[in-house]
């Protein structure tokens, strides 16, 4: 069996949702697919989280071309927010 850093996102996915099935014992689960119950664990503690998107990378999931331009155009708006507040308490003299 390959290593458990070498299984496909898909198959580590495979394998947390075959753990759900009530006659599943996850000690035979493991010990089929060669891996250690530590790292199964940490895979279906990071799909509880995030959903199939937190097994990619170990929990790293890189974010999509859209959501980064979101980011920034937010992080654009906040800044530009920041400058008119202290515009308006240096106008009301709140400082």
């Amino acid at each position: 069996m390959a290593k458990p850093s070498q299984l496909s996102i898909e198959e580590r996915l495979s394998l947390v949702l075959e753990s759900l099935r009530p006659d599943v014992s996850i000690a035979d689960l493991c010990r089929k697919h060669g891996i250690s119950q530590t790292t199964f664990y940490k895979w279906r503690d990071r799909f509880l989280e995030g959903g199939k998107q937190a097994l990619l990378n170990n929990g790293q999931a890189k974010g999509s071309e859209a959501d980064k331009a979101r980011i920034e155009e937010l992080e654009r708006v906040i800044g530009q927010q920041s400058v008119e507040i202290r515009v308006l308490k240096k106008n009301l003299h709140l400082r």
